[in-house]
This record gives structure tokens, sequence and C-alpha cells, in this order.
């Protein structure tokens, strides 16, 4: 039997609404660099982003690139995404306006977010009045890269993982380990009723 034959239309079609709603509502946005945007060689230059609460996004990579030359750069890989901001210090990046970041899980190809097309200056160079250089926030980490795109190479820097709630013990007395216990048991039993429906 279906599961198409078990779950009425009217019901299947506001699933699908309520999870197209819920998908349409998440976001991940890029807030800084922006178009008017000039990093500087040698400088500290600032990255924020804003996103979704419950997006389930915790971690995701740096990666830079060109519009006008193959290859990456990559920046930093596992950011923590409620950090809301990072600086990178590029030392000897080529000078361009063709630059663009890439908020991306580079392990399943998954893409977050892109920047704006911004520029980046040589250290000799200053910002032009039409641009702008916002100062680099001391709280937060920063990232040094340096030469020219190279898909070949690694991240800068990687940053520690991140604790992900599961118990090391099963405490059950202390109440800690009791709804890891169910959701297995949940798990469990969900099995054995599809093993038995699919034999019978």
């Amino acid at each position: 039997m279906l599961l198409s034959n078990l779950v009425p239309t009217r019901m299947s079609t506001c699933i699908l609404l309520s999870c197209l709603a819920a998908r349409a509502s998440a976001y991940f946005i890029i807030t800084e660099p922006t178009k008017s945007t000039q990093w500087l060689n040698g400088a500290a230059n600032l990255v924020t982003w804003s996103k979704g609460l419950q997006d389930g996004i915790d971690t995701f990579d740096i990666e830079l690139a060109r519009l006008g030359r193959d290859g990456l750069t990559f920046i930093a890989r596992d950011v923590p995404s409620k950090t809301k901001s990072v600086n990178i210090f590029p030392q000897d990046l080529p000078a361009g306006d063709d630059y663009f970041l890439l908020f991306i899980n580079s392990t399943h190809g998954i893409m977050y977010a892109t920047s704006p097309r911004f520029s980046i200056l040589a250290a000799s160079s200053s910002v032009s009045s039409n641009g702008s250089h916002p100062a680099p926030n001391p709280s937060v980490p920063t990232v040094t890269v340096s030469g020219a795109p190279n898909p070949t190479q690694a991240f800068a820097t990687t940053f520690p993982a991140l604790p992900n709630g599961v118990l090391r013990g099963w405490n059950i007395l202390g109440g800690e380990g009791l709804g890891q216990m169910l959701a297995l048991g949940g798990v469990t039993l969900g099995c054995t009723l599809g093993a038995v429906w699919t034999l019978w």
C-alpha cells in the first residue's frame, strides 16, 4: 500500500505547503563586504553575516573567489555561524575588483550564501572616496590569507569542532540520558514495525 493512499490529498498538500513556507523563511545573508567595500592587503577586513536561528546551520566554510580568474582561496573551515563576524587579513592577495565570498558546506557542496562583488586593493593603496572599509571587530578571530587563488591549498584556518550535545554516558538515574534512551527506543521500535510490515 502506498503512503499516498494512506494520507488524504488535502493533508499532503498542507504538509507540502508548510514545508515550503518553512524553507522560504530561512535565510543566510552576508552583510559585509558589500558592493562598495574595498579590502586592503596588510589590514584586517571585517566579514559579517545574518542568518536564521533554527536553520540547522551550526558551522560553514568561507571561500574567496574571483569572477575574472579561475581558482579559489580557502579561508576558513567550520566557522561557527553564531559568531556573526570574523576578520580576514589578506597579506598579498592579487588586487582586483572582481572578488566575492562564498559561505558553503564544502564537504557536501551546499551553498549557503554569496557576497556582493567587492574589491581588494594593494597594500600601498588607500580606500577611494566612493568605497568603504569597515573597521575590524577586535573581539572576533582574525584569519590570515596569502597568495593567489589556489584550489589545491588547504584552508588557511580550521575552527575547533563544536560540541554536538551527545552525552558521554547514559546517566539514566540522573535523568540526563532519558531523552536519548527514548529516541533510541523509538528508532528501534520503528525499525522493528517496518520489518514486520514488510514481511507480513
